[in-house]
């Protein structure tokens, strides 16, 4: 969520470090039990972003992409079945500007402006169909900033909009997973509903509840806690400045209570990946990321 360029901090990169997947049951990958992994950027390399993950110490990535290209999912599925990386869920934003803050945020994210809706609709379809080539159960993205009044036009449409790219998902065998953050849990659970299809489910941000000053993630369970079937491990304080979100820090140093957190999530049943998302760049990321992994090893024992 940083400006200007906010996947900066998800190239892993290249430079750093130079079984064949097969399609699978949503429900089989959430019965692999609490699993770590780490939020990467495939940046037209999958070989060195896989070969990262793995000497980053994780079994688990999500994986972001704009590049659908079908010899990238060929390679991609090679490179984490060589390196025994389990990719669990594609995610990408679609085409024109996404600014991450409280002004220009609402009119630029997501499904929600009208002006890029149409090419972001038939982005995230393509980008089903790269996952499903992959052998990827779920795609992830930002909805955007859904109106909290069910009646606004802007509502409706998006509801439209957003049923149109779960549906490609539902006919691709995946789950769509919903980033949190944007609107507050109740309004992402009535947009759910309204969308009204079976394969709609939850990718919690820890942080982003916070940054975004829509709560906490674990008040946040009270509501949306059993479609939940991934997890952003990332840490935050709340905002401050109306016109900004708030900070993110390092896991441990924001608001995000995560022996909580993670033993009311145990207690709901969830066993999908916990994956770490860093919004830096440099070697102070992996410093953290590491940090990161350990301190959470510990509390999923």
């Amino acid at each position: 969520m940083m400006t200007p360029n906010r996947r900066e901090f998800l190239c892993l990169s290249a430079a750093a470090a130079a079984h064949t997947l097969l399609v699978q049951d949503p429900a089989s990958a959430q019965n692999k039990g609490l699993r770590l992994g780490v939020f990467v950027d495939m940046a037209k390399n999958p070989e060195a972003a896989i070969a990262r993950v793995r000497e980053l110490g994780f079994p688990t990535c999500q994986m972001s992409t704009e590049d659908f290209d079908p010899g990238l999912a060929k390679r991609l599925r090679e490179a984490s079945g060589k390196q025994g990386v389990e990719v669990t869920a594609l995610s990408s934003l679609g085409p024109g500007k996404h600014v991450w803050d409280f002004y220009e945020g609402p009119l630029t994210i997501g499904l929600v402006p009208p002006q890029t809706r149409r090419a972001r609709i038939d982005h995230m379809k393509k980008a089903s169909d790269f996952a499903k080539s992959c052998g990827i159960p779920a795609l992830h993205s930002h909805a955007g900033f859904i109106p909290e009044n069910p009646n606004d036009p802007v509502y409706r449409d998006t509801v439209a909009a957003l049923r149109e790219v779960v549906q490609r998902c539902k006919d691709n065998g995946q789950m769509f997973l919903y980033e949190t953050g944007q609107e507050s849990p109740i309004t992402l659970l009535r947009a759910i509903h309204d969308v009204g299809l079976d394969n709609q489910f939850v990718n919690l941000d820890t942080a982003n509840l916070i940054l975004y000053g829509k709560g906490n993630p674990h008040d946040a369970l009270d509501v949306i806690g059993n479609l939940v079937r991934g997890l952003h491990a990332k840490d935050g304080l709340f905002p401050t400045d109306p016109k900004n979100l708030g900070k993110e820090v390092p896991i441990g140093q924001g608001k995000v209570d995560f022996p909580r957190l993670i033993q009311r999530l145990k207690k709901l049943g969830y066993k999908g990946a916990i994956t770490i998302e860093r919004e830096i760049s440099g070697p102070k990321q992996e410093e953290d990321i590491r940090k990161s992994r350990l301190f959470l090893e510990k509390l999923i024992a």
